[in-house]
């Protein structure tokens, strides 16, 4: 690469021949009139002792300049290496160094102009983020709100006209307030049941410092438990799941849990969770009451929830449940292989084509 039309290896030879130039001047004026003052015996030493002066007057010049050069180029890259992009080298006219000069303010200001446009993204891309999570809470709580108004909410009420009744049912009627005292103690555990379901949904799990398998194995049998629940898990993942992956995957099966405390009536309950070479496939299987699937609402049961969940990782969702035959979930999840190192490089060689 050409530093300049004034190239560097020019500017040396210059120097040398002025060093030539001068030398031959000193020895003509020294022979002409030199001899004049000086003895015989000191020639040898005048002859000498000019030209290698003016050698290193002259050298002492050029590199100077050449440092001076140096040290400016030094500190801009340092100046970069801190992070201060606004770093600028001065014009230097025509100099051996201006053309680099000249490509090394291009580049900063082109890093300048790029760093500016990262932070611009980064701010934006924070934004979005906040505004999504803002959304996904919303939605949340208003799935919260539905689902506790469809159960809980619905189940109080009962119980509280049941209980208002009952006095009376009791005075006239005192078998029938046996019955009806025996509903209320049936109802109330059905909507202590589902509270527990909900409770179990709001409690934080911290799947940072653990996996999904180690995560579902604390997880699973306690939620089992707290609902009367006989539960057995089987897991068979062959290789670590990312984090997005991971995550929406126990939010599927806690709405698919949920549902089967809330609808299915179960008294077991099989969560398996495998992995083959193209597909993570999660499937959840009651025993419970079941229903009949053209007769049941695309959107009921929370079952959108979980397809859409599903769907935002490219998978799809399958139910397969009939009346008295309990129910069973499938979700089955594609595995995106990653980029190969030889698409890398021929991507990397494509860039530098361009």
């Amino acid at each position: 690469m050409r530093l300049s039309r004034f190239n560097l290896k020019w500017q040396l030879v210059l120097y040398g021949l002025l060093t030539v130039c001068l030398s031959a001047l000193y020895l003509f004026v020294f022979l002409r009139y030199g001899t004049q003052w000086i003895d015989a015996s000191e020639w040898r030493w005048a002859i000498w002792c000019g030209p290698l002066l003016i050698a290193v007057a002259i050298g002492y010049f050029s590199g100077q300049q050449l440092q001076r050069r140096m040290d400016s180029l030094y500190v801009g890259i340092f100046q970069l290496q801190k992070g201060n992009y606004s770093t600028r080298l001065p014009a230097i006219g025509r100099d051996p160094f201006a053309k680099l000069f000249d490509d090394f303010n291009e580049l900063a200001e082109s890093l300048e102009i790029r760093l500016k446009h990262l932070q611009s993204l980064g701010e934006e891309n924070v934004r979005l983020q906040a505004e999504s999570n803002e959304q996904a809470v919303l939605g949340e709580r208003r799935r919260l709100a539905r689902d506790l108004h469809d159960t809980v909410s619905q189940q109080l009420f009962a119980i509280h006209m049941s209980a208002s009744s009952l006095p009376k049912v009791l005075e006239r009627d005192p078998e029938k307030a046996a019955a009806v005292a025996e509903q209320l103690i049936h109802m109330s555990f059905a909507a202590q049941r589902q509270m527990r379901g909900f409770i179990a949904q709001l409690r934080p799990l911290e799947l940072e410092n653990r996996s999904l398998t180690e995560a579902l194995e604390r997880w699973f049998p306690d939620y089992c438990n707290h609902n009367n629940l006989k539960g057995s898990l089987n897991i068979s993942l062959r290789s670590p799941l990312h984090d997005a992956l991971e995550h929406q995957l126990f939010l599927i099966i806690q709405e698919g849990m949920a549902n089967v405390v809330k609808h299915a009536d179960a008294k077991h309950v099989k969560l398996t969770l495998q992995e083959t070479s193209s597909q993570v496939l999660l499937q959840i299987a009651d025993d419970g009451k079941g229903f009949v699937q053209h007769e049941t609402g695309a959107g009921s049961h929370g079952l959108s929830t979980m397809r859409e969940r599903a769907g935002k990782l490219g998978g799809q969702l399958e139910i397969s449940s009939r009346n008295g035959e309990g129910c069973r979930v499938k979700v089955s999840i594609p595995k995106l292989q990653p980029a190969t190192d030889s698409g890398m490089k021929e991507d990397g060689q494509h860039g530098e084509a361009e």
